[in-house]
C-alpha cells in the first residue's frame, strides 16, 4: 500500500522534470468527451489530434490535461483501453506528457441532464461546452453524476483500478489528477466517500506518477478555511493543485496561501478566463516565474465552443449590468479553427517563456550531472 509522497519526494520529482505546461486538451472536432473517447469518429479524431498536438508541441507545451469518460470505457471496454493507449502514444510522439482526470464534479442537475448515448453527438452553437443547459449555468439543484446510481459505483471504482493499473509505470502519463473540481456544483457530501475510494485505489496501486485533486475556489478571508472536501483533496496530493479564472491579484494570493500551507510543488491544472481578465500576458509569465505548471482551458476552437462565456456570466451581467465582465474577448482558447492564433502576441508570449524555461532545465541537468 502506497502513502502520500513526503515533500521531499514530491519537489524531487517535480525538479526531475522540465517546467510543466500545456491545456486542457479536447481536438476540435468533437463535441464532448463521448465524441473524444468512443469508437465512431474516433480515427479522424485521433487525425485532428495529432494535428494540433504538432501545433501544441511548437506553441511550447510538453503536456496536456485530458478528461477520461467513463460511460465509454462502460460501453466500449477493450475499444476504450486501446483508443486510449493510442492517445497517450499520438501526444508523447509530439513530447507532451498527459495528466490523466478520472472523477469529475463540474455536473448540471438531473433534471437537466439529456441520457448519455453511443453516436452522433449534438451540441448547441453560440453556448459554452455546446450546451444551452450547462453546468456553468446558474441552477439551484445538486448536479447529477453516473456515481450517484449505486449499481454504477462500483463499475467507477473498477474503472480507476483499471486506467491506474495498466499505465502505473507509463512515463507518457505525468500525473494522475483524482478528481476534477471535487464538491462542485454542490456536491459535497455526494461526492466524499467517492473522492476517498478513488484515492484509496490508487494508493494501493502505487503508480510512479504523483497523484493531485483541486482545490478549486478561493476563500475570500485568507484565514478562512478551505471546504472539507478541498481540505481532503489537498491534504492526500502529492503535488497541489488549483484552478483559478480569476484576476492576477487573486492567483498570487492563492499561490502564497498554498505554498504557506503545504510546502509541496503546485500546478495550475484550469485557467485562462480573458473575459474576467485572467490573461496570457498576465498569468504566463506569473507561473514562469514561480515555476507553477499549467494548462490552461482549451486549445483550437471547435464545435466545444469554450471560447463562448460561461452562460452563467451571461446571468450574472442580466443581474448587474455594471459586472466588470469583457464580453469583447474570447473566454478560453488559443487557436482559430484555421489554426491562427485569437492574439499572436499571446503565442509569443507562451513560446518566449517556454524558451526560457527549456534553458533553466537544461542548466539544472547539466548542474546535476556534474
Amino acid at each position: 500500500m502506497g502513502e502520500i509522497w513526503s515533500r521531499e519526494r514530491s519537489w524531487a520529482w517535480y525538479n526531475e522534470h522540465n517546467w510543466l505546461r500545456g491545456c486542457n486538451f479536447m481536438s476540435s472536432d468533437c463535441a464532448n468527451r463521448i465524441d473524444q473517447w468512443q469508437e465512431e469518429g474516433f480515427e479522424e479524431r485521433l487525425k485532428t489530434a495529432d494535428e494540433e498536438l504538432a501545433l501544441a508541441a511548437q506553441t511550447g507545451f510538453n503536456s496536456i490535461r485530458i478528461i477520461l469518460e467513463f460511460f465509454v470505457w462502460d460501453k466500449q471496454h477493450d475499444g476504450f483501453m486501446e483508443r486510449f493507449d493510442r492517445y497517450l502514444e499520438t501526444a508523447w510522439k509530439h513530447g507532451i506528457s498527459c495528466m490523466v482526470v478520472l472523477g469529475n464534479d463540474c455536473m448540471q442537475p438531473k433534471e437537466f441532464t439529456k441520457p448519455m448515448t453511443l453516436g452522433p453527438q449534438s451540441y448547441d452553437w453560440g453556448y459554452h461546452g455546446g450546451r444551452k443547459k450547462s453546468q456553468h449555468s446558474q441552477f439551484a439543484g445538486m448536479g447529477y453524476h453516473l456515481l450517484d446510481e449505486p449499481e454504477l459505483a462500483q463499475r467507477h471504482y473498477e474503472w480507476v483500478r483499471e486506467i491506474i493499473e495498466t499505465h502505473k509505470n507509463d512515463e507518457r502519463i505525468c500525473m494522475w489528477d483524482i478528481y476534477n473540481e471535487v464538491g462542485n456544483s454542490k456536491r459535497e457530501e455526494a461526492t466524499m466517500p467517492h473522492l476517498k475510494k478513488f484515492f484509496e485505489i490508487a494508493r494501493e496501486i502505487d503508480p510512479i506518477q504523483p497523484l493531485t485533486c483541486c482545490v478549486w475556489r478561493m476563500p475570500a478571508d485568507r484565514d478562512q478555511p478551505f471546504t472539507e472536501i478541498e481540505q481532503y483533496a489537498c491534504e492526500h496530493s502529492d503535488i497541489i493543485s488549483y484552478h483559478n479564472y480569476g484576476s492576477y491579484e487573486s492567483n498570487i494570493q492563492q499561490i502564497r496561501r498554498l505554498k504557506e500551507t503545504y510546502g509541496r510543488p503546485i500546478v495550475n491544472t484550469e485557467w485562462l478566463g480573458r473575459c474576467l481578465h485572467n490573461t496570457v500576458q498576465e498569468m504566463f509569465p506569473l507561473f514562469y516565474l514561480e515555476k507553477i505548471g499549467c494548462y490552461n482551458w482549451g486549445f483550437v476552437a471547435g464545435k466545444y465552443q469554450t471560447y463562448e462565456p460561461w452562460e452563467g456570466l451571461w446571468q450574472r451581467y442580466e443581474k448587474d449590468p455594471n459586472a466588470d465582465i469583457d464580453f469583447t474577448k474570447w473566454f478560453h482558447d488559443l487557436y482559430r479553427p484555421s489554426h491562427h492564433p485569437y492574439d499572436p502576441k499571446e503565442i509569443e508570449i507562451i513560446q518566449r517563456y517556454c524558451r526560457l524555461a527549456d534553458e533553466d532545465f537544461a542548466r539544472a541537468q547539466a548542474a546535476r550531472q556534474g
